[in-house]
């Protein structure tokens, strides 16, 4: 990826001499005594069904029925607003149940005990400590990247990546408007998470980037587009397992049509992490294609079964 190199070497050149680039400064916070005694299990335990046991009011369950597609119109009362049901959450994301895991809570639990609450500010001014440092480097080392970003949120996360690259072209332009040949072209596949969109429409609208929408899962789709655009920054970015169908991306046929029209793959990782692989890295230790893929997004919402994104990348 030598021109996609060069050119966020030119955009970070041009921030450099405005003045406009700033470090993370980290806070070494006390060292945190190692926690003795963590727990592991080689099967369910109470924990994980607790994680997924609820009550709701009977009139809450009465009113979500009758929004269900399949009963729209029927008439539900609620007749007892003091009788509850319990239920089973089946639509949550925390896959291994890590976030009613005994040893995670002990850990949060000390950790909000011996270094307080909350940021106490934004990153780039006294939000950022040692122990975000040694995140990132886990989250990095877990993906085999150089490199890892911590974000609010894997939402965060996609539009930081998407505006980062959309302002690509903006830096490279003589009066911050870029020419039709200098913009980024991005291909998205069709089924991709709404953070993605999100994302992509804000740089459409601000940067004035090239979107094209590829068939969902549709290599041949996708080589059609490449092979008529003429723009020379493209981009291709998808989900690695699709939230709402729970099928893959097709990464190997990507990886090699990435090595035909030497475009910039970003896949958001956020739902085979801990999932998939022998280590948890996901769909691309799967099919060990790490170093095939240029940007990985992931979230610690879901299977981390705690808060935040990341983006991973040399």
């Amino acid at each position: 990826m030598a021109l996609w190199d060069q050119w966020v070497e030119a955009a970070l050149s041009k921030l450099a001499s405005r003045s406009l680039l700033r470090s993370t400064r980290p806070i070494s916070l006390s060292p945190t005594p190692s926690i003795d005694g963590l727990e592991t299990f080689d099967g369910p335990r109470h924990f994980d069904r607790s994680s997924v046991e609820v009550d709701m009011d009977e009139c809450t369950f009465s009113q979500w029925l009758s929004e269900l597609p399949n009963l729209a119109g029927g008439e539900t009362r609620c007749k007892d607003k003091n009788v509850s049901r319990k239920l089973l959450l089946f639509s949550g994301n925390d896959y291994m149940g890590l976030s009613f895991h005994p040893s995670l809570r002990k850990a949060a639990a000390k950790a909000a005990q011996e270094h307080g609450m909350g940021p106490r500010g934004s990153a780039l001014v006294c939000g950022y400590t040692n122990y975000h440092q040694l995140l990132e480097k886990s989250l990095a080392e877990l993906k085999m990247k150089e490199d890892c970003l911590l974000c609010p949120t894997g939402f965060a996360a996609n539009l930081a990546f998407m505006s980062a690259l959309g302002s690509i072209s903006s830096l490279l332009s003589i009066n911050g408007k870029p020419s039709q040949d200098a913009r980024i072209a991005i291909f998205s596949d069709a089924l991709n998470h709404a953070s993605i969109i999100d994302g992509i429409r804000l740089v459409e609208r601000l940067q004035e980037a090239k979107v094209f929408v590829y068939k969902h899962g549709d290599i041949g789709h996708l080589n059609t587009l490449l092979s008529g655009c003429k723009i020379e920054k493209k981009v291709v970015i998808t989900d690695t397992l699709f939230s709402m169908d729970g099928d893959f991306a097709p990464i190997a046929d990507l990886v090699n049509l990435r090595k035909k029209h030497n475009f910039l793959l970003a896949v958001d990782d956020a739902h085979s992490m801990l999932v998939c692989g022998k280590n948890g890295g996901g769909i691309l230790e799967e099919y060990g294609c790490e170093s095939d893929v240029d940007i990985c997004i992931g979230t610690l919402s879901k299977a981390v079964g705690c808060q935040g994104g990341f983006i991973a990348c040399r």
